[in-house]
């Protein structure tokens, strides 16, 4: 039986990170269907779309040719024959991701294609986004919602862009987090869903947390399957 872990988290608390690492140990696939998002934004960029057009934001699936690799070993994202994997986490891209975010009926695509790709991984797959644990694998073995202190995550997100100011990533992170709060409730455990908070735990400690849960949580699902 294919086990699904689903992670959801705030921006800045090391979902994709973290996720990738755990598939790894554990030998399953990986999701990151945040990228999904934003490859669509670069293409809307790419193409001059009008990105405060909710219906020309919902066209660009009828016109973009989308894969993504749900390999953990693997990073890229492919829009055509373009990998796009670096120019997605752009702060142009960045900073146009909301609006395909916030598009309900894009939103619902996306959704369509994420469960096509979750029920074709075997023996598992760890998914991480906003929305994961409660609309698009609500049903999963594992579900998580992993965060950490606004302060800790501004930190560590500024220490990824390098020479990014941290008041100013900070900033954006909340601005980013309060916008897609409008759209899904990714702040708050939904029921059934496990709490990890990663404020004072380092990255392996935080993978431990995870695969711990998943092999704990997995084996009781086994035990009750014969």
């Amino acid at each position: 039986m294919s086990v699904t872990v689903a992670i959801d988290g705030p921006a800045g608390s090391g979902k994709s990170s973290v996720a990738r690492a755990a598939a790894g140990r554990l030998g399953y696939g990986y999701l990151d269907t945040g990228a999904a998002y934003r490859a669509v934004a670069w293409h809307g960029l790419d193409t001059r779309t009008a990105m405060d057009d909710p219906e020309a934001v919902l066209a660009l699936l009828d016109t973009v040719d989308l894969d993504i690799s749900t390999n953990p070993a693997e990073r890229w994202v492919h829009v055509g024959d373009r990998d796009v994997a670096d120019e997605i986490r752009t702060p142009e891209v960045s900073a146009a991701v909301g609006a395909v975010a916030r598009n309900l009926p894009l939103r619902a695509r996306l959704n369509a294609w994420f469960r096509e790709l979750i029920a074709a991984a075997e023996p598992g797959i760890v998914v991480e986004g906003r929305d994961i644990t409660t609309v698009v694998a609500p049903d999963a073995a594992v579900r998580i919602l992993l965060t950490a202190d606004p302060e800790v995550r501004a930190r560590r997100r500024a220490q990824e862009l390098g020479d990014a100011e941290h008041a100013a990533v900070g900033a954006a992170i909340a601005a980013r987090d309060a916008h897609d709060a409008r759209v899904v409730d990714f702040m708050t455990a939904a029921p059934g869903v496990t709490t990890i908070d990663s404020t004072g735990l380092g990255f392996e400690e935080t993978v431990d947390a995870v695969v711990e849960l998943v092999r704990r949580t997995a084996g009781a699902e086994g035990e009750r399957g014969h």
